[in-house]
């Protein structure tokens, strides 16, 4: 077992940790095409294959729905997706890089927890400037366990210097969600993978977007207590 080390905070001081698909970019109906595309392709044959995988690292999603192509074949789904990746383009869920923005202006440190690759990110930084907008990005690469293991969530916890139990999580997908709910750290839902009602129960509220989501509102989260 890993033990984590944080610097102590003021009281009631929070940090907020935002995913990237589907949180702060809306790129899941584009990964949804490919990964469709991919498990008809390799007779997967699970239901909703591109839904299942959500907030999976690659890595996790060889291991687990791919483990029996060879490596000729492994090889080639991971230059497939590359080349994806390269066409990708990376709309704005609506109002997020604002938010983001207006927590920094107040003080209140922010980090970026990805399942993507570097590969992926460097056309992401190119684009948005995530690695000088976020205080810490912990993507794939840096873990060995990708979400549902709160791993990631805790380590960008300890990049920043932060408890878990003072973490705000925005997150969109099951995995990701039961991620930071594992680590200890309160999770608001973000309804564009999944709808409101689906994935309510499994965080402290939902919202739509960031749209009318202030600093206001984030402090508000401060004085709740989730357990």
């Amino acid at each position: 077992m890993h033990l984590l080390f944080f610097i102590p905070q003021m009281e009631n001081q929070i940090c907020a940790l935002f995913d990237m698909d589907g949180v702060i970019i809306d790129t899941e109906p584009q990964y949804d095409k490919f990964w469709k595309r991919t498990g008809d392709r390799y007779n997967v044959g699970i239901e909703n294959f591109e839904k299942v995988i959500k907030s999976t690292t690659l890595h996790g999603i060889l291991d687990k729905y791919f483990s029996d192509l060879t490596q000729e074949e492994v090889n080639q789904l991971i230059a497939d997706l590359y080349r994806f990746e390269e066409t990708m383009i990376f709309p704005e869920i609506q109002g997020a890089v604002r938010f983001v923005k207006s927590l920094k202006e107040k003080g209140i440190k922010v980090g970026l927890v990805t399942s993507s690759t570097d590969m992926k990110l460097i056309g992401v930084n190119r684009e948005k400037h995530f690695d000088t907008l976020f205080d810490t990005v912990v993507s794939a690469t840096r873990v060995k366990n990708g979400k549902p293991n709160p791993e990631c969530y805790l380590l960008a916890a300890q990049d920043l210097g932060f408890a878990p139990e003072n973490c705000i999580v925005f997150e969109d997908a099951f995995a990701g969600i039961e991620a930071a709910t594992v680590a200890g750290m309160t999770v608001v839902g973000l309804a564009t993978t999944h709808p409101a009602e689906v994935i309510k129960d499994k965080c402290l509220f939902t919202i739509p977007d960031f749209d009318g989501f202030t600093i206001d509102d984030f402090l508000k989260i401060e004085r709740t207590n989730p357990q």
